[in-house]
């Protein structure tokens, strides 16, 4: 008979550690593939746009024709409520007096876009051809985002 140990040897272990090589290859798999599509999602039209830094101008500034457009349909030309009609002659007799008139157009974001084509297209039939649209900054100065 021999004798010997009577402990039972140990059988493997549970590992306790993760194998973070794999993990680390799919990391730097996805790292490399959105370096590459990175640039070409940004934009499919490259302009070099010229830089100028210049002061604003000087002398005269243009005229300013203040229009808005309310969410009950009105028409307002500077304080006044205006009709249509009344819309027509006044920036006609500016187009007239003053050709390099700039309209400043604000209109609320409940009226509708025909309303705004339709006061687009009355102004440019007057001869007013400078339409800029105003907006109000966003909480931070920036623009706000759309959705």
């Amino acid at each position: 008979m021999a004798f010997g140990r009577l402990e039972r040897p140990q059988g493997s272990q549970p590992m306790s550690d993760i194998n973070m090589t794999p993990l680390i290859d799919v990391m730097l798999v996805l790292l490399v593939i959105f370096m590459l599509t990175a640039p070409l999602m940004t934009s499919s039209l490259k302009l070099d746009l010229p830089k100028a830094d210049a002061p604003p101008p000087a002398g005269k500034q243009p005229e300013i024709l203040a229009i808005a457009l309310t969410a009950d349909g009105l028409t307002h030309l500077g304080d006044k409520v205006v009709g249509a009609d009344d819309l027509l002659k006044q920036a006609q007799a500016q187009a007239k007096d003053h050709p390099d008139t700039e309209v400043q157009l604000r209109a609320d974001q409940a009226v509708s876009y025909g309303k705004v084509a339709d006061l687009i297209g009355l102004l440019q039939k007057a001869g007013l051809n400078r339409i800029a649209f105003v907006t109000d900054p966003g909480p931070d100065g920036a623009a706000p985002a759309q959705p």
